[in-house]
């Protein structure tokens, strides 16, 4: 026999138990009715299911489409949770996002550093590309920046930014984020930040990586080769670099920070460009 539609359900039967208190047997065997001259009289409405004896009457799940009710009459929670009108969607996550993140400093500043560490210890592929290494692919006629700048220097640094502009989109076509590093200055927006942008995208993220001077001072003498630039030109650059102070891009103070650290800090830093991303 069909039971009626939105009829509670008994209990769990207990060996050694009578029915359970509160629950009617006649409830869930309703006598048949009586035939009417045209047949069998139409069974009234169910009653409105309250639910077990002493449960109240469970509310219904906010989300698009309401559970179906299993065998048992139970109802399970919505999956995912249940949705709250009006919720602030949740914040992006920079360790997993496909990024292309530009890490601006003066020479000393530790960009590199940083730049290899933050690619190297993401949860998503990610590729660390230098300015200065692409450049120095060039053997013959290299312009060495320590004799100072000239029409040779313009132009290997011009190939340079745009073979890594190119690699950048190349990487991010496939899924794979990219971070550049580069001595941007603030007052050579065409050739810095516009140029960045033309070679990648208008996606890219710059970040500013400008400890003190002293810091700055005492990393250049830790290096060798063409790298490692005279205290005075140092100084020279940094003091250009404090033209970023300003300009609406984030910057990061690693004077204090060790590399750890300070891709930690980037990392939070990424995170508030991605929502808000600055205008530059």
């Amino acid at each position: 026999m069909q039971h009626a539609v939105g009829s509670p359900l008994p209990p769990p039967h207990q060996p050694g138990h009578g029915p359970a208190p509160g629950w009617s047997p006649a409830a869930h065997h309703p006598a048949p009715h009586a035939a009417g001259p045209h047949g069998p009289a139409p069974a009234p409405p169910p009653p409105p299911a309250p639910g077990y004896p002493g449960r109240p009457p469970q509310p219904a799940p906010v989300t698009g489409q309401a559970p179906a009710a299993d065998r048992n009459g139970h109802v399970p929670p919505p999956q995912g949770g249940v949705a709250t009108p009006g919720a602030p969607p949740p914040a992006p996550d920079a360790a997993t996002t496909t990024l292309a993140v530009l890490l601006i400093g003066p020479a000393g500043a530790g960009k590199t550093s940083v730049a290899k560490y933050w690619a190297d210890h993401r949860r998503v592929p990610t590729a660390h590309i230098s300015l200065d290494d692409v450049r120095e692919w060039v053997r013959s006629g290299f312009a060495d920046p320590q004799s100072g700048w000239n029409d040779h220097s313009e132009a290997q640094y011009r190939l340079a930014r745009r073979t890594c502009g190119f690699a950048a989109r190349n990487f991010l076509a496939n899924g794979i984020s990219c971070i550049l590093d580069d001595a941007v200055f603030p007052d050579r927006p065409v050739v810095g930040l516009g140029g960045w942008k033309r070679h990648v995208g208008p996606g890219l993220l710059p970040v500013v990586l400008l400890p003190g001077l002293d810091i700055v001072l005492e990393r250049n003498a830790e290096r060798s080769g063409n790298r490692r630039l005279t205290d005075e030109e140092v100084a020279r650059i940094h003091g250009r670099m404090a033209g970023w102070y300003g300009s609406g891009l984030p910057i990061i103070d690693n004077s204090q920070l060790d590399i750890a650290e300070t891709a930690r800090v980037l990392d939070e830093v990424l995170a508030r460009s991605i929502t808000s991303p600055p205008q530059w």
